[in-house]
C-alpha cells in the first residue's frame, strides 16, 4: 500500500477508536497482520473457550489457526457434523470472532446475515466479541455503512457460498426475496450496554469483503 495511503488510513482509525470508544466499546489499530495477531492473543485468555461466525479476516492474519494450535478451546463449527450445536454452544463462549460487513467514522458496526447466527451472538451471549476490521471497510456514516454492506459484502458473500440469488448475477443488491438471500437480518451496533465486551481491531490492510 502507498505510504500515503497508509498514513490517512493511521489518521482515520484514530477517529475511527476515538468513536467506538463514545458507544463503550474498545478500539485498537494495528499496522500490520501481524501486529493483529498479536493484539488480537492479547485479549484472548488461554484456556478460553472461542468460537466465531463467518469471518474471513480472521482467517487472513493468523487468528484462527492460532487458536486451532494454541491452548483454547477453539469451537470449529466446520469440523462439527451438528452445526446447529456449533452455533449454539457460540452464546456460552468466553470469546467470539468476527468482522464487520461495514463500519462508520465514528465507530457504528454494521451486519448483515443469513441464519442470523452472527448478528445474534454479536448482539448477545458470548462474554466478549472480537472484531477484525480492515481499513477497506470504513464508510462515511450508516448510509454508506449499509450501501456497502449490501452492494460489496452481500453479492461476494452469495458468489462465495454458490447461491442463486439475483446478486450474483448482477453483482449489486435487488432487493431482493430469493429462498437463498443472505439478507435476512440487519444488525446496526451503535452502542454497547456492557463496557469490556466488544472490541474492535482496525488493521491498516484490505481485509475480508
Amino acid at each position: 500500500m502507498d505510504a500515503n495511503i497508509t498514513k490517512r488510513y493511521e489518521l482515520l482509525s484514530k477517529k475511527v477508536i476515538k468513536g467506538l470508544k463514545s458507544r463503550n466499546m474498545d478500539g485498537y489499530y494495528a499496522a500490520t497482520k501481524e501486529e493483529a495477531l498479536k493484539t488480537a492473543l492479547s485479549l484472548i485468555p488461554e484456556g478460553s473457550s472461542v468460537t466465531m461466525g463467518g469471518a474471513m479476516s480472521a482467517h487472513e492474519i493468523g487468528l484462527v489457526e492460532a487458536l486451532k494450535k494454541g491452548s483454547y478451546n477453539f469451537i470449529d463449527r466446520d469440523a462439527m457434523e451438528d452445526k446447529r450445536a456449533a452455533m449454539l454452544a457460540a452464546y456460552d463462549a468466553d470469546v467470539f470472532l468476527s468482522s464487520v460487513n461495514a463500519m462508520t467514522e465514528d465507530g457504528i458496526l454494521v451486519n448483515i446475515d443469513g441464519n442470523a447466527n452472527r448478528v445474534s451472538a454479536i448482539a448477545q451471549g458470548p462474554k466478549k466479541v472480537i472484531f477484525i476490521v480492515g481499513v477497506n471497510k470504513i464508510c462515511d456514516d450508516v448510509d454508506g455503512a449499509m450501501k456497502r454492506a449490501r452492494n460489496v459484502a452481500a453479492p461476494i458473500n452469495a458468489q462465495r457460498f454458490g447461491l442463486d440469488t439475483p446478486c450474483c448475477k448482477t453483482g449489486a443488491c435487488m432487493d431482493c426475496k430469493s429462498p437463498d438471500t443472505i439478507c435476512c437480518q440487519f444488525l446496526i451496533t451503535r452502542y454497547s450496554k456492557h463496557p469490556g465486551r466488544i472490541h474492535v481491531i482496525l488493521v491498516n490492510d484490505s481485509l475480508g469483503f
